[in-house]
Formats: structure tokens, sequence, C-alpha cells
């Protein structure tokens, strides 16, 4: 007779919880993969997308709810293909790419002791160089190699295809994953009303500085930079990631528009301006942020030591003087 084996009942709240987190981070991802859709560039035959928000979305899922959000990742992948080409069995290697790409960045960010707080340097450079940077180029690759066998791309064309690929996905990580870690997180809005005032004055002008630089004929895009400057030094990674997403998406509309200072210029020398300008910003907003965060951070962590030893030194002198006085006394 064979042995029975009790198979433990599985808790019915952990697996719609599981459902349910699956359902929302697909229903993210394909919602981040329409819009990034919206804004195309066409390079040798080749659509792709300047900035491809899924990939942020993804890496950002991961590090919030963990190695399981992998399931809704790969759901939200076959989603938006599913959207925009009819379901082929080679439809799942790009589902395999696109979903492994994410978990990478993952692996390699956990596997570093990397915090969501982006509070440190190495945060920061562990987020471009790992999961920009690193983990990206194993999208790209399945991709662009994938038209390449299917015939849907020629051989010159590779390298100039993947490198938009492979941009496209970095700067989705870049410029999307810290904004929603941020949003995650929680931004505690400033008390004083003069921090306000200067959150709407700097608002204020990104909004009428950022798109005359983006559609001017001359090449302004140089001014933004003061602007991520000052985000960075009074509202952190807050204000310096916003104003770089805001600037990003006003290049890239002005980019696929062909206005501006991307005006009369081939669709290569579009992507790579485009893509050099937003990687560019997108790397000094996060890290200079960074910087001045781990500083912050330093400064608050020594000021609050220097407390503690005032507090301590007060005790022992309130604690000597009595000592002291007693053995005047017992020698009088």
């Amino acid at each position: 007779m064979a042995a029975v084996v009790g198979i433990p009942d599985l808790d019915p709240r952990r697996t719609v919880l599981f459902a349910v987190q699956t359902l929302a981070v697909a229903v993210c991802y394909y919602a981040a993969g329409r819009l990034g859709l919206v804004r195309q560039l066409v390079v040798e035959g080749a659509v792709f997308t300047p900035i491809w928000p899924p990939t942020g979305v993804a890496v950002a899922c991961l590090l919030i709810l963990g190695l399981r959000a992998w399931a809704g990742i790969a759901l939200g992948v076959l989603l938006v293909i599913v959207s925009i080409t009819s379901l082929r069995p080679l439809v799942l290697v790009n589902v395999v790419g696109n979903t492994a790409a994410p978990v990478c960045a993952y692996l390699l960010l956990r596997k570093v002791g990397f915090r969501t707080d982006l509070a440190r340097l190495r945060d920061g450079l562990a987020l471009v160089f790992l999961a920009a940077l690193t983990a990206m180029l194993l999208s790209a690759s399945i991709g662009v190699g994938l038209l390449l066998l299917t015939g849907r791309l020629e051989t010159h064309s590779f390298w100039s295809v993947w490198l938009g690929w492979w941009v496209g996905d970095a700067m989705g990580v870049l410029i999307v994953t810290p904004v929603l870690l941020l949003l995650q997180r929680g931004v505690r809005p400033p008390v004083r009303l003069s921090r306000w005032k200067e959150g709407a004055g700097l608002a204020l002008i990104a909004l009428a500085m950022v798109p005359l630089a983006a559609r001017s004929h001359l090449n302004l895009l140089f001014l933004v930079y003061p602007l991520l400057i000052w985000a960075a030094l009074r509202f952190q990674l807050a204000g310096s990631m916003l104003c770089a997403l805001f600037t990003s998406v006003m290049a890239t509309i002005a980019a696929t528009d062909g206005v501006g200072p991307f005006a009369h210029l081939s669709r290569i020398e579009v992507m790579i301006e485009l893509q050099a300008f937003n990687g560019t910003m997108a790397l000094t907003a996060l890290l200079l942020s960074a910087v001045i965060m781990e500083q912050r951070n330093t400064r608050r962590s020594v000021e609050r030591a220097c407390q503690e030893l005032v507090e301590v030194l007060e005790h022992l002198t309130a604690g000597d003087a009595p000592h002291g006085r007693g053995t005047k006394d017992q020698e009088a």
C-alpha cells in the first residue's frame, strides 16, 4: 500500500493576495507600455521608444514586492506584445527577455545591499551601472537578436537598433524607477512657507523654461542643468528626479516631432543626441541628489553623536559633583 503524504493546505488569503499583486503589476506594466508607445523613433526600419517606462515599473515592483512580482511582469509583457502584434510562439522569447532583465537587475541590486531610499551614493551607482546599464543588456540582446534571426532586421543594422533598444530600456530604469520608489516611500511635504514658495517658483520656471529649451531652434537644452542642481540641492531626490522626468518627456516629444535642436537631423542622429541628453541628465539628477542626501545624513549622524556625547558628559559631571563635595567635607 502506498504511503499517503500529507500536503499542507495553502493559505487562501496568500493566494488571493498573490493573484491581486500579480494582476496589479501586470496592469501597471501594460499601462506604462501603452504610454511609452505614444512616442516612437524609427531607426533602420525598426521601431523603438527612446524611453521604455515598463522597465522602470518592473524594477520598482521587484524592489517593493520582491521576486514574486516576476509573474505580473511576464503577464504585462505578454499583454503589451499582444496589443501591438499577433501572438506567435516566438513572442515567448521576447516575454522571457523582457522579464529576465528586470529580475536580473533586482538580483544584482540585492547582491550589493541596495537600499530603496537612494540615500547613499553607492545606491545611485548601483541603480545606474547594475540595474540600468548591465541588466538591460539582456533584454536588448534577446529582442534585437530575435529580429535578426527572423529576418526582420538586416545584419548591418544590428548595432544601431541594439543601441537604441538598450538605451531606451536603461532610461526607463534611470528615470521611472527612482520616481516610483519615491512615491512608495511617501514624500514629506515642506512645512515652512518659504519652502512652498521656493518649490512653486522652481516648478513655474521649469514649466516655462524646459518646453522652450526643448523646442527652440537654438540648442538651449543645457539650461536645464541649473534647474536640476537647484532641485537636487533644495529638494533632494524628489525635486531632481521629477524635474528630470519632466525634462526627458519634453525632450522626447520634441525629438519625435523633429523640432527644436532635433530638426534637420537624421533618425540615427536624433536617437544619439536624445539618448545622450537624457542619459547625462538622469545621471546628473540621480547621483547629485544621492551625494547630497548622503552628506546630509552623515552630518545628522555626527550632530546626533555629538549631542549624545554632550549628554553623557553632563551626566558624568553631575554625578562627580556630589562626590567631590563629600570628599572635601571628610577632609575638613
